[in-house]
């Protein structure tokens, strides 16, 4: 195994429901806006990746509340604040890493595998999610965190998945990534690589018929967890055919 790279919310950690939700709700009532995005109903969004793109589908499917010009700017002051509102829950520390998460780093880093995140949310939150949980001195054995806007396109495309192959000049079919979601999976599939899930609250029915292997998490001691040597053993027998 060349390189390990994984997806951010919902694999380093469950940040989907009472993180980037949360956020999003607080960004709504700042600006003294009428919505308020259930559990359920954000489940429906995260079918669309990226934030900015799931609240312009949220308006356009419900209504706007503002006329047409002032649209771009609205979801982009949303966005900020979204992402301060997040950082504030980052830095509180109330959102747990993942188990299994800091073991592996750990573990492939020791075995000279090269590590990278790869997410469409936005590079400050993921960014602020492995410095300030995951700890500096793991965020420092990282390679590279590609995120946000750095690519044109959002998962499923693959497009954040073969920017950090061409960054980090890797082979696609050396490398293997832990994602949690249906879109993560396609993405990294059409890009070469093969993948491993580890489902979330949000995605544990989701279609992932093409993953070399499912787990609830990777998981820790003295629990049945999800060693180095089985992600390699994964990455030797899958072949990725999306």
């Amino acid at each position: 195994m060349e390189a390990l790279i994984f997806d951010c919310d919902g694999v380093l950690v469950d940040t989907e429901r009472d993180g980037h939700r949360v956020a999003f709700n607080r960004a709504f009532a700042a600006l003294g806006l009428p919505f308020e995005w259930s559990v359920a109903e954000y489940g429906r969004l995260l079918k669309i990746a990226g934030g900015k793109e799931r609240m312009r589908s949220y308006f356009d499917q419900n209504r706007w509340p503002v006329e047409p010009v002032d649209r771009d700017a609205l979801i982009k002051r949303l966005h900020q604040l979204k992402t301060d509102y997040f950082i504030q829950l980052i830095e509180s520390g109330e959102l747990p890493v993942r188990s299994g998460i800091n073991r592996i780093v750990d573990e492939a880093y020791s075995a000279g595998v090269r590590l990278a995140v790869c997410s469409t949310s936005n590079e400050r939150a993921v960014i602020g999610v492995v410095r300030r949980l995951l700890g500096l001195e793991r965020y420092a054995k990282f390679a590279g965190i590609f995120a946000g806007d750095v690519v044109n396109r959002k998962k499923p495309d693959p497009a954040i998945y073969q920017l950090a192959v061409q960054r980090l000049q890797l082979d696609p079919t050396r490398c293997l990534v832990v994602e949690d979601s249906h879109n993560g999976l396609v993405a990294a599939s059409r890009a070469g690589i093969t993948c491993v899930i580890t489902t979330s609250i949000y995605t544990v029915a989701e279609d992932f018929d093409h993953a070399v292997a499912v787990y609830p998490e990777l998981g820790d001691p003295p629990v049945p967890h999800v060693t180095l040597s089985d992600l390699q053993r994964h990455l030797q027998s899958g072949t990725p055919t999306l």
